[in-house]
């Protein structure tokens, strides 16, 4: 049996035994990586997945292979990085996919959870998602090269993955993905080898890099220090680009950003078609959100403010969000029997927004600031007691936040108990049409505004 029928077959037993939390931490990014008579190994994306699979779900594991392949094998996790490529005294140890007719996603070191279908679509990449799925279904026709740049984290390996998962799915065509550091690397051992295989060492790289259909080519920006790999590369990319064969590349920054790359690698990267990825807006923030909580246990139990909070306060790239879902999720699990709400939330996620510098002139000072000042508990401010001594310091505040900070109303609510933006704007109003004619709460006002 395929190995990758093997360990699809493995991810939903086990997923059967497990929480969909528990599964989306600790197997849903591992993939079988080899498999012989004897050991397994498999990788996994942190030195806590090695240690916690381990000690906690070792028999499971070794139950379940057994159960599906007949035999008892010893398991081995590594990271993807400690599997170094290597010399030996015959060939240069690259991955040979020239006579897979049936290539896998692991042979072309891709991800298979990349796909198009899980990549969620908004104004800021709808057209490097367009330009992505033509790439897919004419390689080597349409767009040639594409270059996707943007900051990390904004979605440009999906794409890149995603075409390749395309195409390995419905073509017969040999696809690569690979880092720039990693090809460098690649030439490096090639060319330093003194010995008599040199010329075969020199061979097989070149063959691992022209001899297929699709290269796709990640952090192009980090070639910019090698001066030998530039070369290398600009020769690959003639060869690749003068046989029809489809190149893509995603970079940090825009062709011409990329200062540091000889400038005929850049006409080449431009004489094809580039498409920017931008940091998604609020809305597709709440779409990324939803999306990635739709499977999670309890899912349809998480408040709408919940999602709003998060989509507010982690809004410059998409690993941020996938963070904080599964930071809000853990912590929910571990300190409040897997209930979230509004509270759990923000108190999962207070540190990591301290870290990232989120609390300047903002709604948490405020808040902490009228608290003192009416001598009431946070918890009265966010909660739902309606007596004057906890209502009216509470409309300051939310007053406060509003003329204070670049909030909006709906933003403003999550941060005091999930409140609808209307509840909001009442109170803003309210206290806005109060101060024309009371001179005591222009005197509050005026306080508070310099202690903040």
């Amino acid at each position: 049996m395929d190995t990758s029928v093997i360990w699809n077959n493995f991810l939903e037993k086990i997923k059967d035994r497990l929480s969909p939390l528990s599964y989306d931490l600790w197997f849903k990014e591992t993939y079988l990586y080899s498999m012989d008579n004897s050991t397994v190994t498999i990788i996994v994306p942190s030195k806590l997945h090695i240690t916690h699979l381990d000690d906690n779900y070792k028999d499971d594991i070794v139950e379940i292979f057994s159960l599906l392949t007949g035999n008892n094998y010893n398991f081995v996790f590594k990271l993807k990085e400690d599997l170094e490529q290597t010399v030996d005294d015959s060939t240069f140890l690259i991955k040979d996919v020239s006579n897979n007719i049936h290539q896998n996603s692991i042979s072309a070191n891709l991800n298979s959870d990349y796909t198009f279908e899980n990549f969620v679509v908004g104004d800021s990449n709808k057209f490097a998602f367009t330009a992505s799925r033509a790439v897919a279904e004419r390689p080597g026709k349409a767009y040639n090269p594409l270059f996707l740049y943007g900051k990390s984290g904004l979605g440009k390996t999906h794409l890149m993955q995603a075409i390749g998962n395309y195409i390995i799915q419905n073509t017969n065509k040999k696809v690569l993905y690979i880092s720039s550091d990693q090809f460098v690397n690649d030439y490096i051992s090639a060319v330093r080898s003194n010995d008599a295989n040199n010329f075969d060492k020199i061979d097989s790289f070149k063959r691992k890099y022209r001899d297929i259909d699709v290269l796709i080519i990640d952090d192009i920006q980090f070639l910019g220090s090698a001066t030998k790999g530039q070369e290398e590369f600009f020769h690959t990319f003639n060869e690749l680009y003068n046989s029809n064969k489809q190149i893509i590349i995603a970079s940090d920054r825009s062709v011409d950003d990329l200062k540091m790359l000889e400038n005929r690698l850049l006409t080449r990267f431009n004489s094809g078609l580039t498409a920017n990825i931008t940091p998604p807006d609020f809305d597709l923030r709440m779409s990324i959100i939803r999306k990635k909580i739709m499977y999670q246990e309890s899912a349809s139990d998480i408040p709408d403010n919940v999602i709003e909070y998060i989509a507010n306060n982690f809004a410059s790239d998409v690993r941020q969000l996938s963070g904080a879902i599964t930071r809000v999720f853990a912590y929910s699990l571990m300190m409040n029997k897997g209930i979230i709400n509004l509270d759990i939330a923000i108190e999962a996620l207070k540190d990591q927004l301290h870290d990232k510098g989120v609390y300047k002139n903002d709604i948490h000072r405020i808040q902490r600031i009228v608290c003192d000042y009416f001598k009431i508990e946070i918890e009265d401010i966010k909660g739902k007691k309606r007596s004057k001594n906890i209502n009216y310091p509470r409309q300051i505040a939310i007053y406060l936040c509003r003329t204070l900070t670049t909030e909006s109303f709906p933003k403003i609510g999550t941060y005091f108990g999930g409140r609808d933006h209307s509840t909001i704007i009442s109170s803003y109003k309210k206290i806005s049409n109060e101060l024309k004619k009371n001179n005591q709460l222009q005197t509050v006002i005026e306080e508070l505004k310099q202690s903040i």
